[in-house]
């Protein structure tokens, strides 16, 4: 069975049929690859996106699984010199197109990913008006003090754009390495690593334990996921502010 596709876009959230109307005459969505024309139909064969965001048909039940990304792994569909990629390690019983990266981690940083098969869910949990708490640990090198502190909470400008934490706790010191946990609301690229850098610090560790209410488990090895729970989706859900 065949649907107009603004009945489709706005059945999944991206707005009224009339703002869906216009999202196709800006030439903003695809169906199968192809720029939509407006009156266009879809089935639920179709490949509907929006943004470069597949958008998922409602007959499909919401899934989300976590991973705990290895280092040395791109957070990308897409291969370079034929490293390993985050799609590698998920469901072998999903197309590897069909999950959706909720943010990215650099290659160098491991631990929490999200990935769902809805697009409008994972445009929600990224979405910077949602304030998801990102919560990395960290193991720096240099000298750290009360005043380095302060300004990475209050931000600091590289780039021309503001940078900073929402919070910051030390850990335990060796020498001139120590362990922090920081959180931030923010997806900015390289971030965490940007904000140790700009206080002179050098950042030889980066592990993600934390996405807004969803916590890296402590039994999840790397290279390995799980797929969470109604409660856990619903906790989401809730989260954004």
């Amino acid at each position: 069975m065949s649907v107009r596709l603004q009945k489709f876009l706005a059945s999944a959230g991206l707005g009224s049929r009339r703002g869906c109307e216009a999202l196709i005459e800006k030439g903003l969505v695809k169906i199968n690859g192809k720029v939509a024309a407006l009156g266009s139909t879809v089935t639920s064969d179709d490949r509907v996106e929006y943004q470069n965001k597949i958008i998922q048909s409602k007959d499909n039940p919401l899934k989300v699984i976590a991973l705990n990304k290895p280092p040395g792994v791109l957070s990308s569909n897409a291969r370079e010199k034929k490293l390993p990629i985050v799609f590698d390690f998920l469901p072998k019983n999903f197309n590897q197109r069909e999950w959706i990266s909720i943010g990215r981690l650099d290659i160098n940083t491991s631990g929490l990913m999200l990935f769902t098969n809805d697009g409008v869910f994972a445009n929600y949990c990224m979405h910077p008006s949602n304030q998801f708490d990102r919560e990395y640990l960290v193991r720096a090198f240099g000298e750290f003090s009360k005043d380095k502190e302060l300004r990475m909470k209050q931000g600091i400008s590289i780039d021309g754009v503001i940078h900073k934490f929402s919070d910051i706790v030390e850990g335990e010191k060796t020498g001139a390495n120590q362990w922090f946990s920081v959180c931030l609301t923010s997806g900015k690229n390289k971030e965490v690593r940007k904000l140790f850098e700009a206080v002179d610090l050098t950042v030889s560790r980066l592990k993600r334990v934390r996405y807004g209410p969803i916590f890296l488990p402590s039994t999840l090895a790397e290279g390995k996921f799980r797929e969470l729970t109604e409660n856990e989706i619903s906790d989401i859900k809730q989260y954004g502010k």
